[in-house]
């Protein structure tokens, strides 16, 4: 136990070379990111305001930006007048659904409207109905 505490407060005492050291430095700034990477991935600010500056107008853009926010937002159309102009869909499925719900009800009105032709009544039956004229010159195709 007495030897971990000893362990513990040692402290290196070795000097450093002064070379070593400049080297190293060297090395960590050559391999240092380019400013504009850095401006890129949001680490420096992209601006040419001063930096006792900076953060005001950090803040001043954010409050530009929340202004136009909220303006856009209070112009925004109403969820019924959107389900009026057909623009949205008056569902109550999950937005990760309603794009299977929509496929699915045309799917559907196309098989109905394919029963519905598949029913409807052939020449002969239109003319014994008297819905068609023998004697017109209509084309009709079955």
């Amino acid at each position: 136990m007495a030897d971990q505490t000893a362990a513990a407060s040692y402290v290196d005492q070795t000097p450093i070379d002064k070379l070593e050291r400049r080297n190293s430095l060297e090395k960590h700034l050559a391999l240092r990111p380019e400013e504009q990477d850095l401006k890129n991935r949001h680490i420096l600010l992209d601006t040419t305001a001063a930096p006792a500056l900076q953060a005001k107008q950090a803040e001043l853009e954010r409050q530009r930006i929340t202004d136009n926010l909220k303006k856009g937002l209070s112009k925004r159309p109403e969820k019924d007048e959107l389900v009026d102009r057909n623009i949205l869909a008056d569902s109550t499925a999950a937005p990760a659904l309603q794009e299977k719900q929509r496929e699915l009800e045309k799917h559907m009105r196309a098989n109905s409207l394919e029963k519905q032709l598949q029913g409807r009544p052939g020449k002969e039956e239109l003319v014994k109905g008297g819905i068609l004229n023998v004697n017109e010159d209509h084309v009709v195709q079955d």
